[in-house]
């Protein structure tokens, strides 16, 4: 049910959650969560008609959860239901903000703009291209036109700024930290011994990642690092967690290299910050970012991260125990540095990083207000400037 605003409120649509619970739809939720709602009136459009991650918890906070049809599914069905919605409902949304990996569809902002959502806030979440040939020479055509349809201009990092915007201006570009929940990362001694002794870790030194299976993640190269790792460090172990396309190549490297024994694909965790009190190493050498919100848990949780320098932002490093190494250096390279790790690397204790955290934006208890305040005033200015023109 489509609900119009309170007196005083200012309603926006978002746009960016999907089915599965990514890196974006943890970010929006992270905020979202935290936002006044008698000031701040949320909606969600879903360019699906399945439900999306989190939709429960949403509709229980009182939030219009509303669905078209994927584009994928029926081009023609999406783009009429999707029309339809902005004439009806545009004139209910102050701004609109589009939360997305690439430029290849900008129908919404299009489409926003055509029927009259003054604010139109586009909001890039990744650095390169994930997708095929086409939507890469979409994503690069759109490029050179986004100001035609966006007004405002968010990232999550500079090298996400940088491929989404590099024809505009660099000051109109505004960072927006993956902030996050720095106590539900908390590292936990009792969940560290439950799961260590559930998989039979309790001597090993384990290094982790958590992210989908996908080559942009780069774990076929950290199970070659590890194959390095083990002969020098044979009480080491690798967890993935995660699933994705590349699950049975990794699999199958892990056996070729003779150490599927002492990898464990754990597939998809709800706990992830119990994982997280497991490891002793996060491990995250991927091959480009936009701003991941995984090496910011695990710092929360205070654990040494290595990440690669070349596909990571240097914006995650929020305490001192991030580490980066080239992706241009060998596994046996990687594996050195590694085991350096584990002899001078330890965790961080809670106070410290929490000190870290509040004090480099990324703590959502104060970057949520940030960010509710900034968005409260950009609306009232864009509303004081219509007037104004409306005089003129």
């Amino acid at each position: 049910m489509h609900e119009k605003k309170g007196k005083g409120m200012k309603k926006i649509l978002i746009f960016g959650m999907n089915e599965n619970p990514g890196g974006v739809e943890s970010f929006l939720m992270n905020y979202v969560r935290r936002f006044d709602r008698s000031k701040l009136g949320i909606d969600f459009l879903c360019n699906s008609m399945n439900p999306i991650a989190y939709e429960d918890e949403l509709l229980g906070l009182g939030l219009n959860v509303f669905h078209i049809t994927a584009r994928s599914k029926n081009p023609i069905k999406y783009y009429r239901e999707l029309a339809t919605f902005f004439k009806e409902h545009a004139k209910d949304y102050d701004a609109i903000w589009v939360n997305i990996n690439s430029l290849a569809n900008i129908d919404y902002l299009k489409l926003a703009k055509k029927y009259g959502i003054p604010v139109r806030i586009v909001h890039s979440h990744n650095s390169q291209n994930m997708d095929n040939y086409l939507r890469g020479q979409l994503h690069a055509f759109n490029k050179k036109r986004i100001a035609n349809w966006a007004t405002d201009f968010w990232a999550c990092a500079d090298k996400a700024a940088t491929w989404f915007y590099q024809d505009q201006p660099p000051q109109q570009a505004k960072i927006i930290p993956n902030a996050i929940d720095i106590e539900a990362s908390r590292f936990s001694e009792q969940a560290r011994q439950k799961i260590r002794q559930q998989y039979g870790l309790e001597d090993a030194y384990v290094i982790g990642n958590v992210g989908r299976l996908h080559f942009q993640k780069n774990q076929d190269f950290m199970i070659k690092v590890f194959a390095e790792l083990v002969k020098s460090k044979p009480q080491a172990r690798l967890v993935l967690i995660g699933q994705g396309d590349d699950e049975a190549m990794l699999k199958a490297l892990a056996q070729d290299l003779g150490v599927a024994d002492k990898v464990i694909f754990a597939g998809v965790q709800k706990n992830v910050s119990e994982w997280l009190s497991a490891f002793d190493l996060f491990f995250f050498p991927s091959k480009f970012e936009g701003l991941p919100l995984a090496p910011f848990e695990a710092q929360a949780n205070g654990l040494p991260v290595l990440a690669s320098k070349e596909g990571v932002p240097k914006e995650i490093a929020v305490t001192p125990n991030v580490h980066f190494a080239s992706l241009q250096k060998s596994s046996k390279d990687w594996a050195d540095l590694i085991e350096r790790l584990s002899e001078e690397a330890e965790r961080l204790p809670e106070q410290e990083i929490a000190h870290y955290f509040q004090n480099s934006g990324y703590d959502i208890r104060f970057a949520a207000k940030d960010l509710q305040g900034e968005l409260l005033k950009l609306l009232d200015l864009r509303e004081r400037e219509k007037r104004d023109d409306g005089r003129n």
